[in-house]
């Protein structure tokens, strides 16, 4: 356990750098989110299909690769990882502004991929960092609980300055101002973040010097190339589906594709002497947090692509004012995160996951029925004041959940799984409401009809979540009966 910093300053500096791991994640989401039909006009003939990917392929590298950099967090260091992280982020940033002066969307796009690997590189060596940096007790879940809430601010603080920029100046700026901000940030994790954390400990993960065999059975090279493989895939054609359509060969094969690495990469995970996902870690807790986890966010993702689109392209709204509807949402992240906290110490995690899937399935429920023609107070701003408690109370709750169980040289992999999960369910799902919305908006004449179709999905998939925390509470309550029975004396 490395040592937490003494003095309040040093402390606050450290939380600041290591937060800004979330809030910058949230912010690369917000990059082409906000300002998608801005920066589309910048070439020429962008569907709405290429206009989801500026978002997706964020998310899509973004989610494969966190489980790859918590393994080599594990291994060389969590600090060095998360400096590293942070300084690639900012060069494929620096670049992605200058795309502008390419000839079609698809250096932008690659360079939004390769910022995705960025904030891969970054969020589970954060989540790492904290863990290991902080033990058990209301001081490590207040941590938690506040890092978690720095989601909706990264989002909607860095989305005015976004839309801002790109209305008013120019939208590239956005992406040169993101570069400085993360080179700032990788020289500032050099001093703030205690060096213990760097090497990492000598333990049966640490890897013998000059060995590449020893390094490639260490790093699971083979697992890690099936893993990213599979899931590239299989996002690939989800997304790509609603731009060639599925009766394009190429889009079916890839996905086949896909899950026959999948499988490949199960076979050669339980045959691996350091697995990236050793068989010890899954447990029944384990799969209903990451389930319910899937279900919420992959509803959120869908929710916050098409509320841009809605308020947008159907109410008409600038991208500012677009922003400038959701900015309750980080002053209740901050009220979600403490709520959480509190709650940590009192009730169970999956009493937390039940509040935080009722936020995501109210949230989604609002803003797919609400009338092109209604004030936004009705139904938009409650749901803007709802949606951050699903996802302030999901992320601290399954984040301190597997932190907790999981030993130290694990940290790396308790944050990975969360990780994960949370960007590949958001991207993935928006290839499934992509499919959705092009099937069903009569090619485009019926853009609303699209749109809603898609937004229900959303709540069809914050539904699930419930039911299965529901089945995850009883299952709790169950298990936690059986030790009372067997602890009651037998009748004479």
């Amino acid at each position: 356990m490395a040592k937490r910093p003494e003095s309040l300053l040093h402390e606050s500096c450290f939380l600041f750098v290591v937060s800004m791991a979330q809030f910058l994640g949230q912010t690369g989401l917000a990059l082409s989110i906000i300002t998608a039909h801005i920066i589309g006009r910048s070439w020429e003939h962008v569907s709405d299909g290429q206009l989801s990917w500026f978002a997706a392929s964020f998310s899509l590298t973004n989610s494969t690769f966190i489980l790859v950099a918590g393994r080599l967090g594990d291994l060389y260091g969590h600090r060095r990882l998360f400096i590293a992280g942070f300084f690639w982020y900012g060069l494929w940033s620096l670049l992605a502004g200058f795309s502008v002066y390419s000839t079609s969307t698809t250096f932008f796009i690659c360079c939004r991929a390769f910022q995705g690997i960025g904030a891969g590189l970054v969020l589970p060596n954060a989540v790492a960092i904290l863990g290991r940096t902080y033990p058990p007790g209301r001081r490590k879940e207040l941590v938690f609980s506040l890092f978690g809430a720095t989601a909706p601010a990264g989002f909607n603080v860095a989305g005015v300055f976004i839309a801002l920029l790109a209305q008013r100046v120019w939208w590239p700026w956005s992406y040169w101002i993101m570069a400085i901000f993360c080179f700032s940030l990788a020289v500032a994790g050099i001093f703030v973040i205690p060096k213990a954390l760097d090497p990492p400990p000598r333990t049966e993960s640490s890897i013998k010097q000059g060995n590449l065999f020893d390094f490639i059975e260490r790093i699971d090279i083979p697992g890690a190339l099936f893993g990213i493989t599979g899931l590239a895939l299989i996002n690939f054609a989800w997304n790509q589906a609603p731009i060639a359509g599925w009766s394009n060969p190429y889009v079916y094969v890839l996905l086949i594709v896909g899950f026959l690495s999948l499988a490949a990469f199960g076979i050669v995970e339980s045959k691996a002497k350091f697995p990236l996902i050793p068989t010890s870690v899954f447990t029944g807790d384990l799969g209903w947090t990451l389930s319910c986890i899937a279900a919420g966010w992959a509803s959120f993702g869908i929710g916050l692509y098409y509320y841009y689109q809605f308020m947008e392209v159907i109410k008409g709204d600038e991208p500012l004012l677009a922003v400038g509807k959701w900015a309750p949402a980080p002053i209740m992240g901050i009220i979600a995160g403490l709520t959480t906290a509190y709650l940590l110490s009192r009730v169970s995690p999956s009493v937390i996951m039940f509040m935080a899937m009722c936020g995501f399935l109210i949230a989604a429920t609002l803003l797919a029925t609400a009338p092109v023609d209604q004030t936004y107070w009705a139904q938009a701003f409650v749901m803007v004041l709802i949606y951050p408690f699903g996802m302030d109370m999901s992320f601290p709750a399954g984040t301190i959940l597997l932190s907790n169980a999981m030993p130290r040289e694990h940290q790396g992999l308790a944050a990975s799984l969360i990780a994960t999960t949370i960007n590949y369910s958001i991207s993935l799902s928006l290839g499934f409401a992509g499919t959705i919305e092009t099937q069903l908006n009569h090619h485009g004449s019926d853009l609303l009809r699209g749109y809603r179709s898609a937004l229900y999905f959303s709540v069809g998939l914050a539904g699930f979540g419930m039911i299965l925390t529901l089945l995850f509470m009883f299952v709790s309550w169950r298990r936690s009966r059986k030790p009372a029975r067997s602890s009651t004396p037998a009748a004479v």
